[in-house]
């Protein structure tokens, strides 16, 4: 078997449960790229990244267990991928410090979500532009600069507001192999233009934040109720309806092959009532998800699977993490004496 071209590593934060957006928009794309003969793929649930701003115990320890439920349920294959927990590869952590140690301040001091935040305070009248910044916050950036350089990812799939972060990790990358030994990949973002972002309830794209959400893994009952709450307008059966009334169509194309998402337009065109359109939207959903959340409530029930599957990864991960990280600690002169 030929050596894969390419690595390629993504990162989930444990914040929160995935709903259908994170399901169209990154974990779909993400399994089917792992596929590839061509592709090395790294997948990791990004605890330590979580607590920078969520503070909620209870809240990162289940997230956790339902983001690598999620993802194994739609197809993750953790013997074709090394999928690890970040918490459990320690060697990130030692190489983070190390890279912190030749990180320059200012380049921290560009990062975006540190700017916003110092705006923020100015915005509201603080004398210290610093007031309740975090240093989780402020180096983040080298983190996640260690995330990736620990397995040399040559690609690494991020949405445009992290390409700041991607651009970072290639300058520390490029000190460290100027001022002690060439030992790093540079990363490449990957921004997949045809990957979707999916629409809310109300038009928007579907957040969290704006509360429009439809969640992934609720039953078929949940899930058609959830579909009932999608904007539309008062036309009633019978009058014709386009796509662009209504964000169901997005929503439906999403999960529909071209000729039936051709099929419904025409359908639309011919007055089909918005609540038999609802009812065919939560139909194709529930086709396609069924199966999976039957995977992930079986995984739900079953952590002891979960955590057995995420060691397996680990003890995977470690192996390459320690070679790499030998190298880093005598580049830098932390050897052992003889």
């Amino acid at each position: 078997m030929s050596k894969p071209q390419q690595r390629v590593l993504t990162g989930v934060t444990t914040t929160g449960i995935p709903h259908l957006g994170n399901y169209v928009g990154a974990i779909r794309p993400a399994i089917a790229a792992s596929q590839k003969a061509d592709t090395e793929s790294f997948f990791f649930l990004a605890d330590y990244h979580g607590i920078i701003k969520c503070h909620d115990p209870a809240l990162i320890h289940e997230s956790t267990r339902a983001v690598a439920a999620t993802w194994l349920a739609c197809g993750l294959d953790p013997a074709r991928t090394t999928f690890y927990r970040q918490s459990d590869i320690p060697e990130i952590l030692e190489l983070n410090w190390i890279l912190t140690c030749i990180t320059a301040k200012g380049l921290m001091n560009r990062a975006h979500a540190y700017k916003a935040a110092v705006q923020d305070n100015l915005d509201k009248g603080q004398e210290d532009q610093d007031h309740q910044i975090e240093m989780g916050l402020y180096s983040y950036p080298i983190l996640m600069t260690a995330d990736i350089l620990m397995f040399n990812a040559h690609k690494v799939p991020v949405g445009r507001d992290q390409i700041q972060h991607v651009e970072m990790a290639r300058d520390i990358a490029q000190r460290f192999n100027h001022r002690f030994a060439k030992l790093f990949t540079l990363p490449e973002v990957q921004i997949d233009e045809e990957v979707e972002t999916l629409v809310g309830l109300d038009g928007r794209k579907m957040s969290k934040s704006y509360g429009n959400t439809i969640p992934l893994f609720d039953s078929e009952k949940q899930l058609q109720k959830a579909v009932n709450k999608i904007v539309t307008n008062l036309k009633e059966p019978g009058e014709p309806k386009s796509p662009d009334e209504s964000p169901l169509f997005e929503i439906y194309k999403a999960f529909a092959t071209p000729a039936q998402t051709a099929e419904f337009t025409q359908m639309l065109a011919e007055g089909l009532a918005w609540g038999e359109a609802k009812k065919m939207l939560a139909a194709n959903i529930n086709t396609e998800l069924a199966p999976k959340r039957e995977r992930y409530q079986a995984l739900m029930a079953n952590p002891g699977e979960i955590e057995a599957i995420l060691q397996t990864g680990a003890a995977k991960a470690r192996a390459q993490a320690r070679l790499l990280l030998d190298q880093v600690r005598d580049a830098v002169g932390i050897r052992v004496l003889k």
